[in-house]
């Protein structure tokens, strides 16, 4: 069956437009034709859901409100924050099944499900509230989720003119404001560790980390390698990320310890050691003893019944402690801290760093493997400081996912080392890499999908999903970046235990 069009509605809502009002229903109907510019109605379109699942928030009485004025109103908003129809890389269905279609083949659809889901999604327009209408499933994306997570810089972009902003204004007051959803902005306390002490003190460190990390071992096995690694993986060919993804993650494991030279007997520490792979690694194939410190009580748990199985004990173990407590420690000859440093603060990478440095021998190795930021290090526009903050630029990780996660350039990373002693001895970015890594994750997250929501929720599903899809749009396009830094102690008389070539890293 051909879908049928809605005759009338650009002359009518531009009309409008021009003539400084909402738009209204007027005399217009949306009756089936098979011609006209705006869109398309699918006939018999089921409600829809967000992922095509049961609904997270089922409906419950819809209010009274006029739904043609609402579709007229929610078109021209559409109009003014993403561009005319035909001209848009992604089509847009409304709430009653007509659809604006793109100007070529579209990556991804945005879906709106209700009518008064465009005024809670950009009333008031920012980061923030856009992310919420995916987690609250007031709209929802079909097809490619990653290339989707560039439409507010979209919005961002158009709403800067003064013109523009005002328009999109009175549209989002003519929408409906009372619907039945769950308000997500309600619960936007409920994801946070604020309450638990000052920022980034040990305490409040643990409460971020645990919300983080104890959603639960099963969700993790869903998607992550058979290992378990939630760090970026290290590819050979990266053309089918899914399916490479265990060999990937064991060549990042081998390249860390090859970087660091591991040798029999030594002492390897594992700062952030997750559910305890690379400290079996370590240990099983180069000999090494090996401990492991983290926050999480469920990552250290399933990471010491994992070392029991396979036989490791006595050359593994994993404890529950703050970096900042390493003093009662012999000094170990290698260390590693592979996705750890986001979590510590750029104002707190000295002491970071310094932790660290005081529990390594002279002589001895560190490998920080870590997220940064490549905006951060550009020079800034003379109000970025502002914009940021009504833009809510990077909140959603902030209250959703990473408390407290503050990424910095890495020039604050390899400064915070330096300044305490250590010396820079090699330095290689894996970005293409964490893009894959992700990719790769949310396949197999979708994957799941089901046992996702079962396990945890349907908004935990989603936030992860966005999570995953933003932290790969921004690798992909070059807004972050991901780099190994081989740090050095050097003794008193400057002597370091790394070669004069990088050969030995390069040989299969």
């Amino acid at each position: 069956m051909q879908p049928s069009r809605v005759p009338g509605l650009r002359g009518d809502f531009l009309a409008a437009e021009r003539a400084g009002h909402p738009a209204t229903s007027g005399n217009q109907s949306c009756t089936r034709s098979e011609h006209g510019t705006m869109g398309t109605r699918a006939e018999n379109v089921p409600t829809m859901t967000f992922l095509s699942g049961t609904p997270a928030y089922p409906p419950l009485e819809t209010p009274a409100f006029d739904d043609a004025r609402a579709l007229l109103n929610a078109r021209a908003l559409c109009a003014l924050v993403f561009g005319p129809p035909g001209s848009r890389r992604f089509e847009v269905r409304y709430w009653d099944g007509t659809v604006e279609d793109a100007i070529t083949s579209a990556p991804y659809t945005l879906v709106i499900h209700r009518a008064g889901a465009l005024r809670r999604m950009l009333l008031p327009p920012n980061e923030l509230t856009i992310i919420e209408a995916l987690l609250s499933g007031d709209v929802d994306i079909e097809g490619d989720v990653e290339q989707a997570m560039g439409m507010g810089d979209g919005i961002n972009a158009r709403l800067r003119n003064p013109a523009t902003l005002l328009a999109a204004f009175r549209h989002l007051r003519a929408l409906p404001k009372q619907e039945p959803i769950a308000n997500v902005r309600a619960l936007r306390s409920e994801h946070t560790v604020r309450g638990t002490g000052g920022l980034h003190q040990p305490e409040r460190d643990r409460a971020a980390i645990r919300y983080h990390y104890d959603v639960g071992n099963d969700f993790y096995k869903l998607w992550l390698d058979e290992r378990m690694l939630y760090s970026c993986a290290y590819f050979a060919d990266g053309r089918d990320a899914d399916a490479e993804l265990e060999d990937a993650q064991v060549a990042k494991l081998d390249i860390i310890c090859r970087k660091l030279r591991l040798q029999p007997g030594q002492r390897l520490l594992d700062v952030g050691c997750g559910w305890g792979a690379l400290i079996m690694h370590a240990a099983r194939k180069y000999g090494v003893t090996a401990l492991g410190i983290t926050l999480s009580g469920a990552q250290a748990e399933l990471a010491r019944a994992r070392i029991a199985a396979e036989g490791l004990s006595d050359r593994c173990r994993v404890e529950i402690r703050d970096y900042r407590h390493l003093g009662d420690i012999p000094p170990f000859d290698r260390m590693s801290s592979i996705g750890m440093v986001e979590h510590v603060g750029v104002g707190n990478l000295p002491m970071y760093f310094g932790a660290l440095y005081r529990a390594l021998r002279p002589g001895g190795l560190l490998l920080n493997h870590g997220i940064v930021s490549v905006s951060e290090a550009r020079p800034k526009p003379r109000w970025d400081f502002l914009e940021k903050r009504i833009w809510k630029r990077d909140v959603f990780l902030d209250q959703y996912v990473f408390p407290d996660g503050r990424l910095g350039p890495l020039s604050a990373v390899i400064a915070g080392a330096e300044c305490v002693g250590f010396e820079t001895r090699d330095v290689e970015s894996l970005r293409e890499h964490y893009a894959l890594t992700l990719r790769a994750w949310l396949t197999r997250l979708m994957r799941h999908r089901d046992e996702a929501i079962a396990l945890t929720d349907e908004r935990t599903f989603r936030i992860w999903r966005a999570y995953m899809a933003g932290s790969a749009f921004g690798f992909a396009t070059g807004r972050l970046n991901i780099v190994q830094t081989l740090l050095s102690k050097p003794d008193d008389t400057g002597h370091t235990e790394v070669p004069l070539r990088r050969s030995d890293l390069l040989s299969s």
